[in-house]
Order: structure tokens, then sequence, then C-alpha cells
């Protein structure tokens, strides 16, 4: 395996470009929508694709199934057996795209390293950028895996679950960061789920994920630690929220850019918090 091949969580469309071939390098469309969006990730990666791309489906498939809660994250065995037969192992490098731009990619980005593989990335842009910079397509079908061997080994400093969160909220030396819009943060505009409430964990803040990115790409370096900086201090263990732990997954990756040491995804998220009849929520007035 080339041990260098991936230096950073974040690639962009003309290194993958280079490194396409690789045998070392596995690339994973890990696009979801909004249900609203009436949009359906797998059927649009069977239409076209980025050459060589298997489909890394967290929302029905790569899951645990016996959660009611949205995509949760899967044990390490299921886990294991999926990345298996999409023909992953764990000596590969994986880059993981979105048809959005960076929106879905990162969650499947979070879970990888939440199951202890740390050579993966994302591709900035994703497949829009890769479509910008004038790289082909593969419009035909996808072409059959040859099956991988993939152990998972769980890191649960990457996970967080509810009990964590209440806790970190009252630790000072913990900050939760909600990454959904200003409006569903305050409980001025209502929770797309039914049954979930408006609103926001007391003693949370908000940074909605829109705000990290400039025509679907990650803002530069530089940047993303001045929107950070004000919010989070180098010392604070970094819990990321969002509706259903996808855009969360965001704020983590562009936390680990700018080198945050400490930094975990709750899991649950607003689905989970908003959706009990017993958490804590504050709304703004």
């Amino acid at each position: 395996m080339n041990t260098s091949l991936l230096t950073s969580p974040l690639v962009d469309p003309n290194w993958l470009a280079a490194h396409l071939h690789d045998p070392d390098l596995v690339v994973l469309d890990a696009s979801w929508h909004m249900p609203a969006a009436n949009r359906d990730g797998k059927q649009e990666w069977r239409r076209q694709r980025i050459p060589g791309a298997r489909f890394f489906d967290f929302d029905r498939q790569i899951k645990d199934q016996d959660n009611p809660l949205p995509h949760m994250l899967p044990d390490e065995a299921s886990f294991s057996r999926a990345l298996s037969a999409l023909g992953v192992s764990n000596d590969r490098h994986i880059v993981i795209y979105d048809s959005s731009g960076i929106f879905s990619a990162p969650r499947a980005w979070w879970m990888f390293r939440a199951m202890g593989h740390d050579q993966v990335a994302v591709l900035d842009g994703g497949l829009p950028a890769w479509q910008t910079q004038g790289y082909a397509l593969e419009c035909t079908g996808p072409t059959p895996v040859i099956p991988g061997h993939f152990v998972a080994r769980r890191q649960p400093r990457w996970v967080a679950d509810a009990e964590q969160v209440a806790a970190a909220l009252i630790d000072p030396r913990a900050r939760v960061l909600d990454a959904r819009s200003r409006e569903r943060f305050s409980g001025e505009a209502a929770d797309p789920r039914p049954g979930v409430r408006p609103g926001h964990m007391p003693g949370a803040l908000c940074l909605p994920f829109g705000e990290l990115l400039a025509e679907g790409r990650l803002l530069p370096k530089a940047q993303l630690e001045q929107k950070l900086a004000p919010l989070l201090r180098e010392d604070q263990r970094l819990l990321c929220s969002c509706g259903s732990g996808v855009t969360a997954a965001i704020l983590a990756l562009a936390a680990t850019l700018i080198g945050h040491p400490d930094v975990a995804v709750y899991d649950g998220s607003w689905a989970e918090w908003g959706g009990s009849a017993t958490l804590p929520v504050q709304q703004d007035s």
C-alpha cells in the first residue's frame, strides 16, 4: 500500500483525477438528499458516476437496521460485511464524494473514522466540481466489484450519544455545536420530522453548515479557523449535532482540517433529542 497517498481529509478533483487508477484507491459515492428533494442518490449513481465509484448507502443499507432513528451507525460486524461487499479492505485509501458538492459525503467520512479507518478523504466540491473541471463520467452500468476484507474497529471517541451530549452541555471542557439553520436552532422554524420539537439543546451553539461552504466547497483553512475560533477553544472536546447526524459531520470535517484534536458526532442528533419527551429543549423568543 502507498502509505503516503492520502495526507489530508480533503482532496480536490485534480488530485483525484491524478490518482483515480491507483490500485490502492477506492472511490465511493455517498450521495443522500433530504426527502423533500425527491432525489434518489443511488439511482443517480447508476446513471452517472466518477469512473469506478461504488455506492455507499448509509441511509438504507449501511446503518443500524434495528434503530428507528435515521441512518444510525451500525455495529462493527455489519459495517465490516457491507464494506467487504463493496470491495473495500483495510489497506485501501478511500475518497468519498456526493452529488451536492459537500453535503452527505462527510457523514460517510465520519463513519469510516468512527470504525477505525483513517485513510479516508472527502472530495472537495463533490461531483459538481469534478464535472466543472471537465473530468469524465462513467454512464454505463456499474461494474461488479471483487469483495474485499474489511474489519471495523469502533473508535468511541468519534461517536457521542445523548447522555454524553447532556454531560457536555454543562462541562466547560466541552462544546456542542449545532449545524442546523439558525431558524431551526432558535425554534422559529418547525422541524421537518413529525413529532420532533423545535428549538435547541440548552447550552449548545449554532454554526450552520452552510456558513462553512462556498459554491459547494469548504472554505479555505484560514477562514474555517475564523469561523470556529469564537465558538471553540483548542482544549475543548467538540461534539457536533444537526438534524440526523449528516451535516454535523461537515462541522467535524472542518474541525479536523484545522487540526482540532478531539471531535465527535452526536449520531442521534436532533431527531433523537428533539423527539424525546424528557430531554430539555430551549426556544429563543
